[in-house]
């Protein structure tokens, strides 16, 4: 747990000062201090987070290992430690020990978890993040859940982007939202509005993330329907101009995962010195792009 500020309190800050916190997954244990570094020479507030396919599918080995790795070479002056994207049905459909992960990082005292029940009827998505709400809560985590379904992780080719943006495939429903917020006392609110995951197996995992854009006029309708900070993932890949526009209604919270792991990749097949300043590179470019350079001048005010 971050002893020198408190996610709620930052992010809630974000929200209302139209502030976005940036976050990135940790695909491999070296990306830890090179994120930390750029947040911290930008003065800018970030989140590390790691999820089950940075540890199943690449090299963030476990929750611990990574929650040992940012006590190492974090600074939690202007980082805090997130889980991320814990499916309870996972993206080949099958069940997750979704309690076993939520509760090694509540014991490890993650600054917040992600609960993804989006793949369970309604109903059931409710009461999963209820409990979940009900266990962190008590430990003074963060929750953030998902509703409606941001695409990119299915083992099955996607329809082409254009359709899915035009036929708003999988995106999160104003009113469903309310209710959700209402009915769960979640904290934050992952939702889909375009933005797509990156591959995470397979020869396209290496290939670079279709282009992607933001439905504005939706994100502002969920934004008015639930009033808590909106997270997007699938950030990687997306025009700035949305990203800016978005921020103003409502996304608190941007998850980054393909461009940082693409540039580690890249970089360690020279040494681990080029793969680290690759990273910190791409952190310190997407700051200057979201325009959150000394933002914790703000948020701690």
């Amino acid at each position: 747990m971050n002893p020198y500020m408190t996610i709620k309190k930052v992010m809630k800050t974000a929200y209302d000062h139209h502030i976005v916190i940036p976050a990135f997954n940790v695909a491999y244990l070296p990306m830890v201090k090179p994120i930390s570094d750029a947040l911290v020479e930008c003065r800018t507030i970030g989140i590390i987070e790691v999820s089950r396919p940075d540890i199943e599918n690449f090299g963030a080995k476990s929750i611990k290992s990574v929650a040992q790795q940012y006590e190492n070479d974090a600074d939690p002056k202007f980082t805090f430690l997130h889980l991320d994207h814990v499916p309870v049905i996972d993206e080949h459909f099958l069940p997750v020990n979704w309690l076993a992960m939520i509760n090694e990082a509540i014991d490890l005292e993650f600054d917040s978890v992600m609960i993804d029940g989006s793949r369970l009827p309604f109903a059931d998505n409710v009461s999963i993040t209820k409990r979940v709400v009900e266990m962190a809560h008590g430990k003074n985590i963060c929750v953030e859940a998902e509703l409606g379904s941001v695409m990119g992780h299915e083992p099955f080719p996607l329809p082409p982007y254009e359709e899915i943006f035009e036929k708003k495939i999988g995106f999160t429903d104003p009113v469903a939202a309310e209710k959700f917020v209402k009915m769960t006392d979640v904290d934050w609110l992952s939702v889909s509005v375009g933005s797509i995951h990156g591959a995470i197996t397979g020869a396209a995992k290496h290939e670079k993330k279709v282009r992607a854009r933001i439905d504005i006029e939706h994100l502002e309708k969920i934004k008015n329907a639930t009033g808590i900070p909106l997270v997007l993932h699938g950030g990687s890949g997306i025009d700035e101009e949305y990203i800016r526009q978005a921020i103003k209604v409502g996304i608190t919270k941007i998850n980054i995962g393909t461009e940082v792991r693409q540039a580690y990749e890249e970089g360690v097949k020279i040494d681990e010195r080029q793969a680290q300043e690759n990273v910190k590179m791409v952190v310190k470019k997407l700051i200057d792009a979201y325009q959150v350079q000394n933002s914790i001048d703000i948020l701690l005010r």
